[in-house]
């Protein structure tokens, strides 16, 4: 199984789990991705941690007033669970362009501890608890310089409402200092996105917008790329407070937001101070958004071009540079 082409990462088969490590040159990779909790476990590159939580599909952002207004979540609230409660139903993995069985235990068993590979590609499947249910895939192909390129398919099915959102969200394990990204300039949504100016610009901290009751904000229409920077980990040990970042790019523009909170975390709040302590980063990589709507005013329905409807096939694609 090894591989001696120059360009090569090394790939761990562990009982439950596959790593991969590798340098780019200038820094080191290691990832790894869970075949229990069905995702990506670690992103760590130079030694910083990347993720809090496995990233999964998400389907929910919080409700804003028009939402309320227009009774969206009345037809539409089966997704907040589905975005909260998701099973993975099956997984596969290619080593080199050639599927392989699971090489979870005993199959790993096989390998040795000096295998290595030019490309994996996992992909995850999951299935939503809506009535009917619906599959997601999610497929991360790893290449030789630690590029990971994520790819999400969303099955329509008929009889589904439409959803809020279709992305991945990655929870960090620390707030973030800021971030930078190419796109149209200020808080922009499908229907919303007249006034914002193509540029790059750099945010400081995660902002939330001080609505007077929380919902959802930040959100960037058209962006080319972000790079989230963080200065702080969870490990007491590592003290340096230097800036680190890491990128994450569309093949297409896509929207995204960038927040210290969860949907779920906005939703919860019926003012600002009911918020949580700000710990985390809460970055989502949308392939599609529902507008705001309120056209006349708020409680106005979305038109119908600015909706994401349940019973279409969706898909996207972005990469993650370290």
């Amino acid at each position: 199984m090894e591989n001696t082409d120059k360009e090569c990462f090394r790939i761990i088969y562990g009982d439950c789990t596959l790593g991969v490590r590798g340098n780019t040159g200038d820094k080191d990779f290691h990832y790894l991705f869970s075949y229990q909790t069905g995702g990506p476990e670690s992103f760590c590159i130079d030694g910083k941690e990347w993720l809090y939580r496995t990233p999964k599909p998400t389907f929910w952002r919080a409700l804003t007033d028009n939402d309320r207004g227009s009774g969206f979540h009345l037809k539409s609230g089966s997704w907040l669970s589905a975005d909260l409660f998701m099973g993975c139903v099956g997984i596969e993995v290619m080593v080199d362009g050639k599927a392989i069985p699971l090489p979870k235990a005993p199959e790993n068993n096989r390998y040795t501890k000096d295998e290595k590979a030019e490309e994996v590609l996992l992909v995850f499947t999951y299935e939503t608890i809506t009535s009917p249910k619906t599959n997601v895939k999610v497929s991360y192909h790893v290449d030789s310089l630690g590029k990971i390129q994520v790819t999400a398919e969303y099955q329509g099915k008929q009889e589904l409402p439409e959803l809020p959102v279709f992305g991945i969200r990655f929870v960090m394990p620390t707030k973030a200092a800021g971030y930078r990204y190419e796109g149209l300039s200020g808080e922009t949504y499908p229907d919303r996105r007249a006034g914002g100016e193509q540029g790059v610009y750099q945010i400081e901290g995660l902002p939330v917008t001080p609505y007077l009751v929380p919902q959802d904000c930040g959100m960037h229409m058209d962006t080319r790329w972000v790079e989230v920077c963080r200065n702080k980990v969870l490990d007491n040990s590592d003290r340096e407070e230097k800036d680190f970042c890491l990128k994450f790019s569309g093949e297409e523009p896509f929207a995204f937001s960038c927040l210290p909170y969860t949907a779920q975390e906005l939703e919860n709040a019926l003012h600002q101070e009911e918020l949580p302590p700000a710990r985390r980063t809460v970055l989502c990589i949308y392939g599609a958004v529902r507008g705001v709507g309120g056209i006349d005013s708020w409680g106005a329905d979305v038109e119908e071009a600015y909706r994401v409807y349940g019973d279409k096939d969706m898909r996207f694609s972005f990469t993650i540079e370290p």
